[in-house]
Order: structure tokens, then sequence, then C-alpha cells
């Protein structure tokens, strides 16, 4: 009797101790957001102060003026680290970008803000803001995909009319397309862009950087397997990678390929597809999505060789390296103006 009582007692004191490490970790949480909101409120407020200060005649607070100098110097000397000239210069950008400060979200942090603020194009900003929120990326996320110029990528395989809807909302997942990238920029992989690699390494290097493969992919994929055989009269096929993607609610299959793609693999893929509506898809998936991605793709081979297939399926490449912003600015600028 004793031993039980003894027991009791114990299971009793872990789940005091379990309770009282749930209401301390809330509690951390609620001062996080508490602070985070209250620092956010009091930079777009200092912010206003100095454009305020600026529109009664005195030196604008442009970077690199005296009065960002000065601000900094003596705001330093009074309270400490915290208040340098790119910090200041921040504060006031913030008030200039969002006048109203009720466009500001409770969920983003300071770190946020001060990413986004380095974005100059309006519409490119409003699309990560949105972005940002919708995901819950955490700021090396945002980060990333600012580097890798997530929006012009996407943005580029859209009219006038949906860039803009996609500024506004971020990305709206209902169709299969809107799913596909061109190109996937896999920097995260650091294999150097002259070093000869197999497809095998790249499927390995990718499984090694599942996190950072899946923010690639983007939002709703769940990873299933990897090299996922079949098989058909008695030979063994298989598919590199195969993924679930929650909002679509279809299976999503990736070959990899080093070189150009060919059709032979756009044959291959099919097949795969095929196979799987009918073999693997339950009776509440979707059909599945099939993508190559390969590291060359002749544009002209590639639509002939997809032309009659009714399957979704998607020829796309890849990047090792991140890739030239102001080229990706000048093309989206040319689709939007023509248009």
């Amino acid at each position: 009797m004793k031993s039980l009582k003894f027991t009791r007692t114990q299971e009793s004191y872990h789940s005091l101790i379990n309770g009282i490490g749930r209401l301390l970790e809330n509690g951390r949480r609620q001062a996080y957001v508490a602070v985070n909101s209250i620092l956010v409120k009091t930079y777009w407020e200092i912010g206003k102060s100095i454009i305020e200060y600026e529109q009664k005649g005195e030196e604008k607070a442009e970077y690199g003026s005296k009065l960002l100098a000065r601000l900094s110097k003596d705001l330093k000397s009074r309270y400490g680290k915290g208040f340098g000239k790119s910090n200041i210069y921040l504060m006031r950008q913030f008030f200039l970008k969002y006048r109203k400060f009720q466009t500001l979200s409770g969920k983003l942090s300071w770190s946020h803000y001060s990413e986004l603020l380095s974005i100059e194009d309006n519409t490119a900003r409003r699309f990560y803001e949105s972005q940002c929120l919708k995901d819950n990326w955490s700021v090396r996320e945002l980060q990333r995909q600012i580097n890798s110029a997530l929006f012009h990528r996407i943005a580029l395989s859209k009219d006038k009319k949906g860039v803009m809807e996609l500024s506004k909302k971020g990305l709206v997942i209902e169709h299969a397309n809107d799913i596909i990238k061109d190109p996937y920029i896999l920097e995260f992989l650091d294999i150097p862009e002259d070093h000869k690699y197999s497809e095998k390494e790249l499927e390995q290097k990718i499984i090694g950087n599942l996190q950072m493969f899946l923010l690639e992919l983007g939002k709703g994929f769940s990873f299933v397997k990897r090299q996922f055989r079949i098989t058909l009269d008695n030979t063994h096929y298989y598919v590199d990678l195969v993924f679930y993607h929650k909002i679509l609610k279809c299976f999503v299959l990736i070959d990899l390929k080093i070189g150009k793609v060919s059709h032979n693999d756009i044959g291959q893929m099919n097949m795969y597809l095929n196979y799987f509506k009918e073999e693997e898809n339950s009776a509440e998936d979707n059909e599945p999505i099939g993508i190559i991605l390969s590291a060359e793709k002749n544009s002209f081979l590639v639509k002939y060789a997809l032309g009659g297939i009714s399957n979704k399926l998607f020829v796309s490449k890849y990047r090792l390296y991140l890739p030239d912003k102001n080229e990706l600015e000048r093309r989206l600028k040319i689709l939007l103006d023509n248009n």
C-alpha cells in the first residue's frame, strides 16, 4: 500500500511540475507578444516624431544626414545601445511606409519589419508581409525568401492582374499551378556551381536539408518517402521524392535530373502519375502532381512532349545559386508594362 501511495504522490507531483511548466511557457509567450507589440509601437512613434520634426522646417533625416548622426549620438548617450544611425533611419522609414499604425500586425516582430523595410518596391513588400503572416515565417525564413526573390519567381508566371492579387493576398493555393516555381532555388545545398555531382548526391543533399527544401517548395507540403518503388511487369522503377500536399489533398511526385530533361523523362513521370491514380490514391485524394526538376530544359521539347498529356505534369529548372534580382525585376517590369 505504501508503494502505491508513493507512486500516486509521485505522479501528482510530476503533474504539478508539468502544469507549472505549461503556465510558465504560456506566460513567456504572452510576455514576448506584449513586449514585441510595445516595441513596434514605440519605434513607429519615434519615426513619427522624426518626420514631424522635419515638417517644421528642420533638416531632413535622410541616411547620412547630420540630424541622424546627432540623434544617434545623443540617444545612445542617454539610453544606451539600440540607437545606431541605421536603426533610427529604419524607424523613420517605418513610419513613412506604414503611416497608419492600425495596418501593422501584432504577429510580426520589429526584426520582421526591419527585413521588410529593406524592400524598396511596395508591391513586393506587401507580398512578403502577407506571406509572412499566412505561413508564420521566422525572421530567418523571411530573409531566405527575400534573398531567393520568391515574389519575382512566382509573379513572372502570372499576368498583371495576377501580380497585383499576389501582392495583396499572398500566394493563394487553389490549383496545381499555384505550387509550381520556375526556377527552384537550392542554394542551401551548398553545392559549388562547377562541382560534378550525381542525381543520387543531389537527392541525398535535399534529404539532408529537408526543412529548407520544404520551405522552397512552399506551404502545405509534407514528406512521404524517397525512392518510392513502383513495380510493373516485374520491373522496378523509383520515384526520387514523394510528398503529400495537405491543401490540394494530393500526392506530389518529384524526379531529379542533373542534365537536360528528355521526352523519356516526361513519359516516365506520366507513367508514375497514372500508377498513383490507380494504386496509391484513396477516394479522398485528388489527382497527383508530377514535377521534374532539371538543371536544364529545352522549352520547345517540353512543350511538345507535354502536349496531349492530361495529367498534372510540370517541368521546372533548379538553380544552385541565388538569382539575379535585377534581371528578375527587369523582366517583371516588362511584364507589367506590356499588360
